[in-house]
């Protein structure tokens, strides 16, 4: 998670929300990496998550990401929960809740929706509040 807060310092120096995520095999070496490039790219779909699932299918050569854990800084939104299950991650840690737009077990729990043919084991609340803060000094310099 030390590492995903390192990275995620580097999105906000492009004006994105400061969240980083890293998709790691059963050994912990990262497979794909990414953080917010939102603004960088102009894209809506450039979340943390997706980036860093879309990396670790390039260097497996596979879509099927089973056996990885996928640490990011924030909780996943809805968005990303649904390419964490249809890319068959079976672990998300994550630092912060996001009570707002959350979609692992705040706002929703997609990750854990019994209806669902795929299921996510959740660990919430790693180093949350350096995730937290993070996300409350880049939101609170960008108030008047």
């Amino acid at each position: 998670m030390r590492e995903a807060l390192a990275d995620a310092r580097l999105a906000s120096a492009t004006g994105d929300v400061p969240v980083a995520a890293s998709l790691r095999d059963a050994s912990g070496a990262v497979l794909g990496a990414g953080r917010n490039e939102r603004e960088l790219r102009q894209d809506p779909s450039a979340h943390a998550e997706l980036l860093a699932l879309r990396e670790a299918a390039r260097t497996l050569g596979d879509w099927h990401l089973e056996n990885t854990t996928l640490v990011v800084t924030l909780e996943p939104c809805v968005m990303c929960a649904g390419a964490i299950l249809a890319a068959r991650v079976p672990r998300v840690v994550f630092g912060a809740w996001d009570e707002k737009a959350g979609a692992a077990g705040s706002v929703y729990d997609v990750l854990r929706d019994r209806r669902l043919n795929h299921r996510v084991e959740v660990f919430a609340g790693i180093e949350a509040d350096a995730c937290g803060r993070l996300l409350e000094e880049f939101f609170a310099a960008r108030r008047p």
